[in-house]
């Protein structure tokens, strides 16, 4: 009986997917561009001078996605293409029929796409609709560069070597991108990709595309491009190896719970990347440093269970949707960041890429050091996937964890390994509009019973007026996963929503609509212990503010002790069981302003008292070198005698200065009286040569009371990539 819903939904998404996953992308016979090889040399100066650009063809007018996606463009744009042994090139002019300054927020690389006048293309060179590349460029010629993945989902923290160079007119912008062959992934002899690109001009509110996409959807959508066919079968790019080297200078200092001698220290390793084919990479990583990665951003953490927080460090960013897609968001059986966060990482290897037009695989191990009573371990993780129908494909994956090191029978649940293997569904439809995943995992350890599995299903329906989805999950009280993200274990849950949108013909109203959800979560016996029902309307203005309403009730029932405020109060009681009603409200302003906030307010019942919540982010950009802002969250939550009430406060300054596009000082202070913490972060960075870095980090931790300091840190850190 535990295991019929999730496999119902299992069953329907494979329905659906016969039904509505076989035919072509849509837009693949209805936007088609030629591409010609040139031996003429392309100065990259952002003035399309040279012949081939006189003689390259042209793409058809744009036309808008947002904030309506019929008719053309105001602001038009014209794309060509070009080639030759080592470079794809892009020429593109940006027309600009608006009078005043171009909306530029910074120069810092990979920049907020929603608050820069900025053009870019979409690559899906295995023209498989899911997986491939993103490359902007800003009005103020700033790169973004991105892997897409899962049709649409965009990772920009992945950094790859690429030129560009834009110039500037009073009625227009001139872009020229050259892009290596050997920062892409394709196959050999292919004659087509798919291939769009995208214009955000903020002054006529307008985003567009060559090839249309729906305006519910991103740009980034893979199912939307056109076709790019090559005059010629493309070449073997032949075995290519690049090695970045880093050297690192420390010094910390610790002050509680005692104060201690400065420690220096000094650290050096290398990665490397070999491109064994154009579809497959091998990446070696030997002693690496991560103490450059931006810190995390904090949140006031009232939930009963684990929170997570996103990867960033480079070894695990490419081809990562292969491992840290895996599961869904509450059941994720391979987290990397599990992996050397608490102790070294001596080194790491992995295989990713293409093996065929079908066939992906990804094969990563890591070995990890003994740090403070934490042993030694080694990570190891397969993956191949298979596609299927037009952009559906089959998953299978294999997750193992040794303890290499020191056994200690009192940690990671008494057991010298872990391991998890499973199979996963992932259905999307041609058109986008069904969207789904059903998966089983079993989990492997000594001792381990029939309930070490977890089984979920998920299918979404969109349309641009009408949304429904229903998501099912059962996770064993045995299941175990060390080397992933499990919000928590031994239940049953079910969650259905509904969402509709109108689009009214208003000068200001974009788009309202309301929204329904739902989700019940029982134990192993089908007993309810969680239920949250929410009621929403939501507004869109023309000017890209917005507005939001939220009713909410939820219900709990407590499976073990707990405080309401996480912060070492009394705590409720297991078994005991609650129900609350609360409602919140959020406005955010139009993004392209120089001054932009977002206000958000809620109350309401909360266990057996009430929280008022109250949060904000404020903003100022002196464009374009750099911006500040302030974030704030206050919760006051009431509780009755003996419980304990808190007003838990979190604050957070940002100071972001771009002195050049390759010069960047980012400043985060964090105070966060919950955990009694004060955080500064200061960070500066010179991109000295393409994807090569000098880092200079100051890191310190106070207490909130009286701004005593705990630890502090300085760090030097400097790389160069050699092709």
């Amino acid at each position: 009986m535990k295991y019929f819903f999730s496999i119902t939904v299992m069953l329907f998404l494979l329905g659906v997917s016969s039904a509505s996953g076989q035919s072509r992308a849509v837009n693949r016979d209805k936007y088609i561009m030629n591409i010609y090889q040139t031996n003429e040399k392309i100065d990259l100066d952002g003035i399309l001078d040279e012949d081939v650009w006189k003689t390259a063809e042209r793409t058809e007018k744009f036309q808008r996605v947002t904030p309506t996606d019929t008719g053309f463009a105001i602001a038009q744009t014209v794309v060509m293409v070009t080639y030759d042994e080592t470079n794809f090139y892009v020429g593109a002019v940006c027309y600009d029929p608006t009078p005043g300054k171009r909306p530029v927020a910074s120069l810092k690389r990979d920049f907020s796409f929603m608050s820069n006048d900025n053009f870019g293309i979409f690559l899906d060179p295995y023209n498989d609709q899911t997986n491939g590349f993103i490359f902007y460029l800003s009005a103020a010629g700033v790169q973004y560069e991105g892997l897409i993945s899962n049709g649409s989902s965009v990772n920009g923290s992945w950094d790859t070597k690429w030129r560009s160079s834009i110039m500037s007119y009073d009625d227009k912008w001139v872009v020229e991108f050259a892009i290596p062959f050997r920062s892409l992934k394709y196959f050999e002899g292919d004659t087509q990709w798919g291939i769009n690109f995208g214009r955000l001009d903020l002054k006529t509110n307008e985003k567009s595309a060559w090839a249309a996409v729906p305006r519910q959807f991103t740009h980034s959508n893979l199912a939307f491009t056109g076709t790019l066919n090559w005059d010629k079968p493309l070449g073997k790019s032949g075995l290519s190896f690049s090695l970045i080297p880093y050297v690192t200078g420390k010094v910390t200092k610790n002050n509680d719970p005692v104060e201690e001698e400065a420690k220096w220290g000094g650290n050096a390793g290398f990665d490397a990347k070999v491109q064994l084919s154009t579809s497959l990479n091998l990446d070696v990583t030997v002693n690496p440093d991560y103490s450059q990665v931006e810190e995390d951003r904090q949140v006031t953490n009232l939930d009963r269970f684990e929170i997570s927080f996103p990867e960033r460090r480079q070894f695990f960013l490419e081809n990562s949707d292969l491992f840290a897609g895996l599961g869904n968001s509450s059941a994720r059986p391979f987290f990397s960041r599990r992996v050397g966060l608490s102790v070294p990482v001596y080194g790491g290897i992995r295989l990713s890429g293409s093996l065929g037009d079908k066939l992906r695989v990804g094969l990563m191990d890591i070995q990890t050091g003994e740090k403070d009573g934490i042993p030694a371990a080694n990570f190891a993780v397969a993956a191949l996937q298979r596609q299927v129908f037009s952009r559906s494909n089959i998953t299978g994956f294999f997750i193992n964890k040794d303890i290499t090191g020191n056994y200690v029978d009192t940690l990671y649940n008494g057991y010298r390994y872990n391991r998890v293997a499973g199979i996963e569904y992932n259905l999307a439809s041609a058109d986008n509009r069904w969207n789904g995943k059903a998966f089983y995992h079993q989990s492997f350890y000594p001792g381990a019973a029939a309930d070490a599995a977890a089984i979920a299903g998920n299918l979404k329906y969109e349309t641009q007026y009408f949304s429904a989805s229903l998501a099912s999950s059962w996770i064993g009280s045995d299941y175990i996963a060390e080397v992933g993200y499990i919000r928590r274990i031994g239940y049953f849950q079910v969650s259905p929503s509904l969402g509709y949108t109108f689009y009214p013909s208003s000068s200001r109203v974009l788009s309202h609509g309301p929204g329904l959800s739902l989700s019940m979560i029982t134990d192993p016996d089908f007993t309810l212990t969680d239920r949250s029902t929410g009621l929403s309307y939501s507004i869109g203005f023309q000017d890209r503010s917005s507005l939001a309403f939220s009713l909410n009730e939820d219900f709990v029932l407590l499976d073990r002790d707990y405080d309401p405020t996480n912060s070492g109060g009394l705590r409720l009681s297991a078994g005991e069981s609650f129900d609350w009603i609360s409602g919140d409200v959020t406005f955010r302003s139009d993004a392209r302003k120089l001054f932009s906030y977002t206000l958000g307010a809620g109350y309401g019942g909360y266990y057996n008292g009430t929280r008022l919540n109250m949060n904000s982010t404020v903003s100022y950009r002196f464009q374009p070198y750099g911006s500040v802002s302030v974030s704030g969250n206050y919760n006051n939550i009431s509780l009755p005698e003996p419980y304990k009430s808190a007003a838990l406060v979190l604050i957070s300054p940002r100071l972001d200065i771009t002195f050049t596009d390759k010069i960047f000082l980012t400043t985060l202070v964090q105070y966060n009286n919950q955990t009694e913490n004060l955080n500064m972060n200061i960070r500066f960075q010179w991109r000295f040569a393409p994807v090569s870095d000098l880092f200079i980090v100051y890191t310190s931790n106070s207490y909130t009371d009286d701004f005593t300091n705990k630890n502090r840190g300085l760090a030097l850190k400097i790389s160069y990539w050699f092709n």
